[in-house]
């Protein structure tokens, strides 16, 4: 069996990876991992916006712990195979909180008490220390779950970002020591593994060999902390070093803002932590630095299958009670606190989506039936309740009566006007839509001479462009000679864009070439267009050689001030080079909010390495390897400056 841990830096970054961007659902990326429990940190996700394939996999129960107060921030996750590795019991944080459940949920007997930790909690910078162990269990920081041979704590503990943030760290860290003891002194057996965020040693630090770094290593309460949890001596063992005790440069973690990963220049902060009780059953540890997807990469150790333990054979699925289909992993339900019984997936809550889906079906959840089921002759029936409605009936009772055309269209005279003499039948009211009459017959052709005006060759025809029907004049409409003039002489109230590109009509009405004149076909109006423009290159390039003879253009200066001036100000900004290795130094841009961003920068394009120039405040000079970066900076407009300086130079000299 193998255990996996890995700080992703957001779920949503891993599709921009090689292999994951090929992979479409969540059980291929968890199987791609090739473990029966899969542990992520800092997932920066919530449980909305948590993808259904990585939320509920068909093939693994999920665990999740989410912040209370920031979105996209922390959070873990953990997965279990279904088949290989059903936890008993899980648990969302370190105190036991309410939401867990009690009874039967619950792991431990007895929890830790912000009592009992107070005298050992670090102030915050007004002097209080946390009174409610329930704040240190807001962020989403950890996961608890029960196995039966181990309890496994998958934990983010706190960076420190801040002299601030320190006390909260230095609090969490407290509070993961004291539920471990807890655990141990019940007589359990347990496994703690993520990313701590802190390095212990050495090895483990990508400068652990200058003197600079290894002054004071220890005096850091974090890393004093973690020495005496899991170092020589703790009531935990570092399992990868156990393996690896004098491998160097056994790095999890990287600079990726510096692109520190091509040269390996990083740190160890993400372990994998077990009792004494548990080492007969490892077999292997390492990490995998070639895995690509997040500025961590992935850790692993693998449990044996069987060990001889006081002259006896146990298996591992008999100690884990997950023997398989008979009475194990297959036969039980997963915890309470499993993805699968939120409301959302467990079929408690039907999803927006499958309103919208072919048979109510889209967006349902594969694992649970859909409270719509087809049934013949293609009804639908949803269960409500304990009663089963045909969705036709619920629909006839739910929705508004749609409109009568009888009596909801315009209604006609019922007795004909004084001019007409009698009223012609109509037609049946259901050939005619309720808010449209019917479209006017086509009209008779007219004349040559009355023709529409043709349209410009580049012009849109207006009969591209739909117009909606006229409404049909109605027999019994009183018509007379003084409404017509009147339409006649009305404007209309918007003029639309084609009528600005149709040519003036040579009909009869204001045209000088007579009512019989008939208009040019297409193929002659192209004709002469192409001969007026072919006319007017030929007039434009005689003018302009006129225009050169007469007045020749004067050779252009060389070397002039002005010329110089502004090619400098436009051309390309060069990079400079840098001090120490004369090499052309790479462009960046400040991205951190302050006074500075957007502001380019110049700095050395070799990569950072142990021991590369980190400004004097920073390294001693003694300390300094040449081989990787060096310490040269300059602002883009000190160098854009400069470059202006050398060409106004060029230019007076010339």
């Amino acid at each position: 069996m193998r255990i996996l841990s890995w700080n992703i830096n957001g779920i949503r970054t891993l599709p921009q990876y090689h292999p994951w961007n090929t992979l479409k659902t969540g059980d291929a990326i968890l199987d791609e991992l090739k473990a029966d429990i899969i542990c992520f940190q800092e997932m920066k996700t919530t449980r909305l916006s948590l993808p259904r394939t990585l939320a509920v996999p068909s093939t693994y129960d999920s665990f999740f712990s989410f912040p209370t107060n920031k979105t996209g921030y922390s959070g873990v996750g953990t997965y279990t195979g279904t088949l290989t590795a059903r936890p008993l019991k899980a648990e969302e944080g370190l105190t036991g909180l309410p939401r867990n459940g009690g009874g039967d949920e619950r792991i431990s007997q007895v929890y830790p008490r912000a009592d009992d930790l107070a005298p050992s909690f670090f102030p915050d910078e007004e002097g209080n220390t946390p009174s409610d162990l329930g704040v240190l269990d807001t962020e989403g920081r950890c996961l608890t779950l029960d196995f039966g041979l181990f309890v496994l704590i998958n934990t983010y503990c706190p960076n420190e970002t801040s002299d601030a943030r320190l006390p909260y760290k230095m609090n969490y860290h407290l509070l993961l020591q004291s539920r471990v003891e807890q655990l141990i002194r019940e007589g359990r057996e347990v496994i703690v593994l993520g990313d701590l965020n802190v390095c212990v040693g050495f090895l483990d630090h990508c400068d652990g060999h200058l003197e600079s770094v290894r002054e004071g290593f220890w005096e850091h309460p974090a890393r004093a902390w973690a020495k005496g949890l899991f170092g020589e001596g703790g009531v935990l063992v570092d399992v990868v070093r156990m393996f690896w005790p004098d491998r160097k440069a056994m790095y999890t973690c990287w600079n990726t803002r510096i692109s520190a990963r091509e040269s390996n220049y990083g740190t160890r902060v993400d372990y994998i932590l077990v009792t004494r009780g548990l080492l007969p059953w490892i077999k292997a540890a390492d990490i995998e630095p070639s895995v690509k997807g997040s500025d961590h990469c992935p850790i692993w150790v693998d449990l044996r299958e069987e060990v001889e333990l006081g002259g006896r054979v146990e298996r591992l699925r008999d100690v884990m009670f997950c023997n398989g289909v008979e009475d194990g992993c297959v036969g039980r339900e997963p915890p309470r606190l499993a993805a699968r019984y939120w409301e959302e997936y467990s079929g408690r809550q039907t999803l927006l989506s499958t309103f919208f889906g072919k048979g109510g079906s889209a967006g349902g959840n594969k694992d649970v039936a859909s409270p719509f089921s087809k049934v013949d002759a293609g009804k639908t029936k949803c269960d409500v309740g304990d009663m089963e409605v045909s969705v036709g009936e619920l629909s006839n009772t739910l929705a508004p009566t749609p409109p009568n055309p009888n009596t909801d269209r315009e209604r006609e005279p019922t007795q004909p006007p004084p001019s007409a003499p009698s009223t012609p039948p109509q037609p049946p009211p259901s050939s005619i839509p309720p808010t449209f009459s019917s479209p006017a017959p086509s009209p008779a052709p007219v004349p040559t001479s009355q023709q529409p005006p043709t349209t410009h060759p580049r012009a849109p025809s207006l009969a591209q462009y739909p117009h909606e029907p006229k409404k049909r004049k109605q027999p019994d409409e009183p018509s007379s000679s003084k409404s017509k003039k009147k339409k006649a002489g009305q404007k209309p109230k918007q003029t639309k864009l084609s009528t600005f590109f149709v040519q003036p009509s040579t009909s009869s009405t204001g045209s000088s070439s007579g009512p019989n004149q008939t208009q040019p076909s297409k193929d002659e109006e192209q004709e002469q267009l192409e001969a007026d423009y072919k006319l007017a290159l030929e007039l434009s390039a005689s003018q302009q050689d006129l225009l050169s003879q007469a007045h020749p253009t004067p050779a252009p200066k060389q070397n002039t001030n002005q010329a110089q001036a502004w090619s400098h100000l436009l051309s390309p900004l060069q990079p400079p080079l840098c001090f120490i290795h004369k090499e052309p130094t790479k462009e960046l841009t400040v991205t951190k909010p302050g006074p500075n961003k957007g502001k380019n920068f110049f700095i050395c394009s070799r990569p950072v390495g142990p021991g590369y120039d980190r400004g004097r405040g920073e390294r001693l000079r003694e300390e300094v390897n040449h081989l990787f970066r060096c310490g040269f900076f300059r602002w883009g407009s000190e160098v854009r400056r400069d470059a202006l300086r050398e060409g106004a130079g060029a230019g007076a000299r010339g």
